[in-house]
């Protein structure tokens, strides 16, 4: 269906900042047309864009929907005892249909808050539900299964070598290039403590001979980097990369504590670092040095985590937080509107490999579009487009999201899915993973 976004403001995300108003037109999944007040054909699909801005949808860099479930159950605590008393007892409950609940509400709650695309760490079992639950409800990915062999990992979540390369070939296989070329698959080994030498060094070949992506954890908490540099002897981003975990089709959750040597790194091999600044507060992680990062020449996107870390799948309060707790350290201009919401669409398609045709609104991308309501009492009645998004928007004006040229989010509603469906079937199972993991207690 050819779509036409009417009288929006449309911010291009373009090198020169683009602002214009116009229509945004939308043939065969990618934007044909650009202009003030196109011509609209009888079968054309109208979205009202009238108080709104029409820009690219949010691709988040770092998720788990597997996680999703697990809302409001892991607060108040720091990394290694959060995964170890809830994350990971909660994971290994997972059955496939608590894990296709927990992914189906949080592909729905990202939809419904502008965002397009991810990078998604799964668990270790019952993946499958994971990659269905992103096809069916439209969104674009690079997911994977999380892989964790290590004798210290616990058992139900610790999987032999072999069979964890296997599993993952066989989900490389069978999803990579799937709904229309909208997912792809990244390798996900969960961190250097939950992974073997030769996992990390089969899975590095393994991508780079498939052209794969890989999605890991690095230097989030000052335990975990004395514990890595212990037993590998260097810290996290270069133990990586000895092993051969870098380079543009990789993606580092975190990286808050860096020293010199792995920003050289980061910068030299162009790998990606995901920026999830909610979560990093939450578990008392830290601060990534974004602007120091930034200015090294490092390539860093914005991503939420999983909900027990953060509580909400939400890219409004990742832009926020971004740009403000960088201010007391770096300065008040430290981190411009403007560039934390380049972070969120072009950096997050160039972290996919797809940013000469994602993460702008410019004839000849593909259409991943949001379009945002500014005709609210909180975000009026004037200043700088990219302040009152950044500052000001909330996730409920998100008014209609389109992604791959179908329209998922139509005036705040899900197209494809009932959200209390979604709600239901998530409490329901939620009680079964409680019961299963011996945490019954957490229940409301």
């Amino acid at each position: 269906m050819s779509i036409v976004i009417r009288g929006g403001t449309v911010m291009t995300m373009d090198d020169a900042g683009t602002v214009v108003r116009a229509d945004v037109r939308i043939d065969g999944g990618r934007i044909t047309a650009i202009g003030a007040e196109l011509a609209v054909a009888e079968d054309d699909r109208v979205l009202d864009a009238s108080g709104a801005v029409v820009l690219p949808g949010f691709v988040q860099t770092h998720l788990h929907l597997c996680q999703t479930l697990f809302r409001n159950l892991a607060d108040d605590l720091a990394l290694l005892e959060w995964l170890q008393q809830r994350v990971w007892p909660l994971e290994a409950a997972h059955t496939y249909a608590s894990l296709s609940a927990s992914a189906e509400l949080g592909v729905a709650e990202l939809l419904l808050g502008g965002t397009t695309a991810i990078v998604d760490m799964g668990t270790v079992h019952h993946t499958e539900a994971v990659f269905e639950a992103i096809a069916n409800g439209g969104l674009r990915a690079v997911a994977g299964k999380c892989m964790m062999d290590d004798p210290s990992c616990p058992d139900g979540l610790r999987e032999g070598t072999e069979a964890s390369i296997a599993e993952s070939l066989a989900l490389a296989q069978k999803w990579d290039g799937a709904a229309n070329g909208r997912i792809r698959y990244g390798f996900a080994p969960r961190f250097i403590l939950s992974c073997s030498d030769e996992l990390l060094r089969r899975v590095a070949t393994l991508a780079a001979d498939g052209g794969w992506f890989v999605h890991t954890h690095s230097s989030e908490n000052v335990d975990e980097i004395a514990i890595v540099a212990a037993r590998s002897g260097a810290r996290n981003v270069l133990a990586l990369a000895a092993r051969g975990i870098r380079g543009e089709r990789t993606v580092l959750a975190h990286c808050v504590h860096l020293d010199d040597a792995e920003v050289a790194e980061l910068v030299s091999a162009g790998t990606r670092v995901a920026h999830c600044p909610s979560s990093n507060l939450k578990l008392g992680s830290g601060i990534a040095d974004v602007p120091g990062l930034l200015a090294a020449g490092a390539h860093v996107s914005l991503g939420a985590d999983g909900a027990p870390c953060n509580n909400r799948l939400d890219m409004w309060t990742e832009l926020r937080t971004a740009a403000l707790v960088q201010k007391p350290r770096h300065g008040s201009t430290s981190m411009p509107a403007e560039l934390v919401l380049r972070m969120a669409t072009r950096a997050g398609a160039e972290a996919i490999g797809r940013g000469a045709e994602l993460g702008q609104v410019r004839a000849g991308f593909i259409a991943d579009l949001q379009v945002v309501g500014l005709d609210g009492l909180n975000t009026g009645p004037g200043g700088r487009l990219a302040s009152r998004l950044v500052y000001a928007t909330e996730r409920s004006q998100v008014r209609h999201v389109i992604v791959d040229g179908d329209v998922l989010v139509e005036a705040g509603r899900l197209v494809r899915w009932d959200r209390a469906v979604i709600a239901e079937n998530a409490r329901r199972e939620l009680t079964g993973c409680l019961e299963r993991a011996g945490l019954t207690a957490l229940a409301s």
